[in-house]
């Protein structure tokens, strides 16, 4: 359990919580199956002997949490429309967001399926999307953007679900029109240089929870970098900048949201404009 909690925590950051170790056991259990083994120890025994590469981005794409569907927290989207729309305002440039550890797509996809009904209702430009995850696996799946009938069906209103996917087999896949909307791309939050450029919202949720206090400083860091001053910060219902960061401030506008502060104490020269 040590040897594969460790794996987890020098890839991704993510610790493991003392009373959370029996999901180890559980999240495995397909990584036994494909390999043919019968025991954690055997699997921590093809580790150590692996020289690839493999078994490691196995183990780890498996204890991820991956949980994700649908216009999840619909409220909170609906806000980043919004701010969007008041943005776009304000200036002519193309807006920016980020959708960070965006899982399987499903966060991504619902924006873009957002973006695209607003386009047609009132001619505004769609902003640019960039969405990114740890896992190889994840942002694989969410390129090919095919789900199972139980994940289409988490939180996707039928209407969106004929309008951009087609059925295929047994499972659902969106139309490539709706996934060149999005820029997938492979990032660890901890460990890899910012995305180029700067972002009008960064979407963040349920990732520093799981973080040591000096990683979620990291990556506060890295997030102050990348939005803009006056720009959003989205994170998960259970985590806040408060006692975090001074960097952002709870936004007096958009309720449970992050505004950037402009403060010279984070350097943004680097980071294009």
């Amino acid at each position: 359990m040590t040897v594969v909690a460790a794996l987890l925590e020098a890839r991704t950051g993510q610790q493991i919580a003392a009373n959370r170790t029996w999901r180890i056991e559980t999240a495995l259990k397909p990584v036994l199956r494909v390999r043919g083994l019968e025991t954690l120890d055997q699997l921590v025994a093809e580790l150590l002997a692996d020289q690839t590469g493999i078994v490691a981005d196995q183990i780890v794409d498996a204890l991820l949490n991956q949980e994700s569907s649908f216009f999840r927290d619909s409220g909170v989207l609906d806000m980043v429309v919004e701010a969007i729309d008041q943005r776009q305002e304000e200036g002519q440039r193309r807006l920016r967001i980020w959708s960070a550890a965006c899982s399987t797509g499903q966060e991504p996809l619902s924006l873009a399926m957002l973006f695209a009904d607003r386009l047609a209702q009132t001619g505004k430009a769609e902003p640019e999307i960039l969405a990114t995850d740890v896992s190889e696996a994840a942002i694989s799946r969410a390129r090919a953007a095919r789900y199972s009938q139980f994940e289409i069906q988490r939180g996707l209103p039928v209407r969106q679900m004929i309008k951009w996917f087609e059925a295929a087999d047994s499972d659902w896949v969106a139309h490539p029109e709706l996934v060149r909307k999005i820029n997938f791309r492979r990032h660890n939050l901890v460990g890899d240089p910012a995305p180029i450029g700067r972002f009008d919202i960064v979407l963040c949720r349920n990732v520093l929870l799981y973080l040591s206090p000096t990683l979620r400083k990291r990556v506060f860091d890295l997030l102050a970098q990348v939005v803009r001053p006056g720009g959003l910060l989205v994170l998960g219902a259970g985590e806040t900048v408060i006692g975090q960061t001074g960097a952002f401030v709870p936004s007096p506008q958009f309720r449970g949201l992050y505004e950037r502060i402009a403060t010279p104490a984070v350097q943004l020269g680097s980071v294009a404009a």
